[in-house]
């Protein structure tokens, strides 16, 4: 699963998330959109794991295999997605190795690529009874889950984040979002108790909790020098990294965002404090070999936990009626999940207490 960022401007509270947002995705769609852009598929389709969007692997008549990923409507911009795009192909161009979107052919009248009078871009839209989606396609990438355990394996991710920090660190993104604690904490500690779902039985302790817990995360943002902001992958755990025979392969931009390169390392960090301790020398072993890292950052690893772990319960909120996830997260009304929270919560304020990794 990847996770998504906070809802953005664009995607008003009201529409967070329509009742069916791909009620009328179906395989048809699917080929029908590809084959609009020249890329006709045999009839062969397999859906991915993704509860944002939704993403298929995709069987060409000229025997290759793309991915196609349908954007959750209303959730980002044009502007956004297409600045997604863009710093996937800086990453491709450096020789970085990420699922960039391919350039496609449209019609810049009827939006089909039979048209002569075509342009190309990266975000297509397709237009169906059932509603209206924008799609991207990128090669597929093969490659088994990393094995950490193996020598080198986390030094050699931490090479090419910094190679991909070196090329996020040369501008911002101009409408994409900045991961700061208002945006990433506060918002959604905001938005969680505007919409009154939390059981009145686990809502005081919730509360009192997260409050002590963002003032932690202010805190530790506003100790020592300014964390220095670039553009992040932004959701860079285990899933979304692909071992293949030439090392790391990276997918899944659509979290890209403005923040502190520690986003990017922290979950890759698992287990008790001398492991990640280890595992987090090895991945800045790599990383500094092409990217500068200031140690003061390491402050920021259970912060930015701490904002991962709010996100993670209002992103669930903003999706409840879209069919897929109550399916997929059962126990998500339930006063135990919000009795859960709150304990953990509190062992982060307790981490967040400790000296930072990084110094023993």
């Amino acid at each position: 699963m990847t996770l998504p960022a906070p809802a953005s401007s664009s995607e008003s509270t009201a529409a967070t998330a329509s009742d069916t947002p791909y009620a009328g995705l179906n395989p048809d769609t699917v080929l029908d959109a590809l084959d609009a852009v020249g890329l006709r598929g045999d009839g062969r389709l397999i859906q991915l794991n993704s509860y944002e969007n939704r993403v298929f692997q995709v069987f060409l008549e000229d025997g290759s295999v793309v991915v196609a990923k349908f954007y959750r409507p209303g959730r980002w911009s044009d502007a956004q997605i297409l600045e997604e795009h863009a710093f996937g192909a800086e990453l491709a161009a450096r020789e970085i190795p990420v699922a960039a979107a391919w350039p496609l052919a449209i019609d810049i009248n009827s939006r089909h690529a039979a048209s002569v009078n075509l342009t190309a871009t990266t975000l297509a839209h397709r237009t169906t009874p059932h509603g209206a989606y924008r799609f991207a396609v990128t090669q597929r990438l093969a490659g088994r889950a990393p094995e950490l355990e193996a020598p080198g394996t986390l030094e050699w991710i931490g090479r090419f984040i910094g190679r991909m920090h070196a090329v996020g660190a040369t501008a911002r993104f101009k409408h994409r979002l900045t991961l700061d604690v208002p945006t990433f904490g506060t918002d959604n500690r905001d938005w969680l108790l505007a919409k009154d779902l939390i059981p009145p039985d686990a809502l005081p302790a919730w509360r009192e909790v997260t409050q002590t817990a963002l003032a932690a995360v202010q805190s530790a943002f506003d100790a020592g020098p300014a964390p220095r902001s670039l553009r992040l992958h932004g959701d860079c755990h285990l899933g979304n990294v692909l071992w293949a025979a030439d090392g790391p392969h990276f997918v899944d931009l659509d979290d890209a965002v403005n923040g502190p390169a520690t986003q990017d390392l922290w979950m890759l960090l698992s287990g008790d404090r001398a492991s990640m301790n280890r595992q987090l020398g090895a991945v800045l072993d790599g990383y500094e070999a092409f990217m500068d890292f200031d140690r003061h950052e390491l402050r920021l690893i259970e912060p930015l936990r701490t904002l991962r772990m709010l996100h993670h319960s209002a992103w669930i909120a903003r999706r409840w009626n879209d069919p897929a996830f109550p399916v997929a997260f059962p126990w998500f009304e339930s006063p135990s999940y919000w009795a859960e929270q709150t304990t953990r919560l509190r062992q982060q304020i307790e981490a967040m207490a400790e000296p930072p990794l990084g110094g023993g």
